[in-house]
């Protein structure tokens, strides 16, 4: 597929407004990750996917996106506007009271976009093999993408999964791990060291690729191009996506204490004033 970077990295620019406008918005949330997966979520919406913004839940005849790491929440719902799926006025209400748009993505409210409640850590990849092995059932040839926190992987059920989907062909699916080695409480080396994880992954039998450069656009779309070629071949695809938490926003870059913590009111003009606006506020 060809893509126009140059639009690609607009779109990363105004979601990057999104992200760090309703964190303040609220003076809650998560963009440390958020931005650093920014340019992920463009490359992956607004150019690999094969997607239908008239939203249908069970997701026959289109691929299929899980976000496992639901606290990266802007983002995500950033993109899903900006690529169509509800009004991007409703930015707005991020994490107010009645909103659709909670800390953590949800089902019951009916958001578009959204197919399973996600936050729990260590959840999504078994909910992604799930849904590759139904489309699979019903001979549905689309891909199935899920996107973990690397965090996240110190979690039990994602060794579980990672050995369920090997053992059972799923080669639909292409997982994502945001490496960006930083979690709430220090780097992952701290906390509890990941080790060799691209040895760990071809020990579980998935078929292993790097994106070295995770926060350019090229790099990513190139990535995901990559990966999709490899499903369908009898392994599982997991990308080991190198980005940095913070990525766009100076002062937040490499640095684990923006995991969770909203910028205050110069903060904020400090960042809008780095991030171009491309697409026209909410």
């Amino acid at each position: 597929m060809s893509a126009d970077i140059n639009k690609l990295e607009q779109i990363a620019s105004q979601v990057r407004r999104d992200i760090v406008r309703m964190v303040h918005a609220c003076q809650s949330g998560h963009p440390g990750g958020s931005l650093g997966c920014t340019d992920y979520f463009v490359a992956l919406y607004f150019n690999a996917m094969k997607r239908n913004p008239s939203f249908n839940m069970d997701g026959i005849g289109e691929d299929l996106f899980f976000l496992s790491n639901g606290h990266i929440s802007p983002v995500f719902y950033s993109t899903l506007a900006r690529a169509g799926y509800f009004e991007v006025s409703e930015l707005a209400t991020f994490r107010k009271i009645n909103s659709r748009l909670q800390g953590h993505p949800t089902t019951h409210e009916g958001l578009p976009g959204i197919r399973v409640a996600s936050g729990s850590l260590g959840q999504g990849l078994s909910v992604a093999i799930g849904a590759a092995q139904a489309k699979k059932l019903n001979k549905d040839n689309n891909l199935v993408y899920v996107l973990m926190g690397d965090g996240e992987l110190q979690e039990g059920q994602v060794w579980e999964a990672a050995m369920y989907a090997p053992h059972n062909k799923i080669d639909n699916l292409i997982a994502t791990v945001d490496y960006n080695k930083a979690q709430i409480d220090g780097s992952t080396d701290q906390v509890l060291s990941l080790g060799d994880l691209r040895g760990k992954w071809e020990a579980f039998g998935w078929d292993v690729l790097e994106i070295a450069k995770g926060n350019d656009m090229t790099a990513v779309v190139a990535g995901l191009e990559e990966a999709k070629s490899r499903t369908g071949k009898g392994k599982p695809v997991v990308i080991l996506m190198h980005t940095e938490m913070g990525n766009g926003v100076d002062f937040m870059m490499g640095s684990h204490k923006w995991h969770g913590v909203a910028p205050n009111d110069d903060q904020l003009t400090s960042a809008l004033g780095q991030l171009q606006q491309t697409l026209g506020d909410y």
